[in-house]
């Protein structure tokens, strides 16, 4: 973990700063451009909020899922010693970015909450499930991704093409029941949506997402994960020779 954040933040002007001012600038961005087109957001009259209950939990997941695909390639050199597994390079960065992600929105929900005019109340129980399950989506996928990734020469690639349309489809833009119905059908299948949702529930009490489910969430989380350790398990040693 030490390595991590000295490799992550510390070569860089600003260090961990930039752990805060870059989501606080992409939700800026986005609160901005959208209140010169729209009167107010889908839900609520804040955009700051609306959108920050959407992107939070989303970024969350991205950047689990990225730190945690490259744990291998990343760690490479200390997994030559014997007392350090290729678990523990998983954890470490798998921890590290979670309480990192989870202090920058917890800042960024008390700013915003501060600073602005709306008053809410919020379900913290709701909002921790989410954040939880984004994190935990990012572990499983990105476990998975880590032997895919470095099994596969083009995968990571590949995987970067498939996923860019997430953020756009995810729900940081707009509430599913907003969407045409047919659209409603597809979007139901990616566990983002969901997530969104019940962040979403968590800080607006009228709002009820009657779609989402949890159970859903984790088995798109806890699959993935269950495949990627087993195949970690057996072929760590040849990943590390490659």
């Amino acid at each position: 973990m030490l390595r991590e954040m000295s490799t992550r933040y510390g070569r860089s002007p600003g260090g961990y700063a930039w752990a805060l001012l870059e989501p606080i600038g992409a939700i800026v961005v986005m609160a901005v451009g959208f209140g010169l087109l729209f009167r107010s957001p889908a839900l609520g009259n804040d955009f700051l909020l609306f959108y920050a209950t959407g992107y939070m939990p989303f970024s969350l997941y991205q950047t689990i899922a990225n730190v945690t695909a490259r744990s291998i390639s990343f760690s490479k050199p200390l997994l030559m010693y014997p007392a350090v597994t290729w678990m523990d390079s998983l954890l470490a960065r798998f921890l590290l970015n979670t309480l990192t992600g989870l202090l920058v929105a917890i800042v960024v929900f008390w700013a915003i909450l501060s600073f602005s005019s709306t008053t809410t109340v919020l379900d913290l129980p709701l909002i921790a499930l989410a954040m939880g399950l984004s994190a935990l989506l990012g572990l499983g996928l990105g476990t998975l991704n880590c032997y895919l990734g470095t099994r596969i020469e083009v995968w990571d690639i590949a995987w970067s093409i498939l996923t860019r349309p997430l953020f756009i489809v995810s729900g940081v833009f707009f509430l599913y029941e907003g969407v045409p119905e047919g659209a409603q059908k597809v979007l139901y299948y990616l566990p983002w949506i969901h997530i969104s949702g019940l962040m979403r529930e968590g800080f607006y009490p009228t709002y009820r997402p009657e779609y989402v489910s949890v159970a859903y969430v984790l088995l798109w989380s806890l699959l993935p994960m269950v495949f990627g350790m087993m195949l970690l398990r057996r072929y760590h040693k040849d990943l590390l020779n490659r």
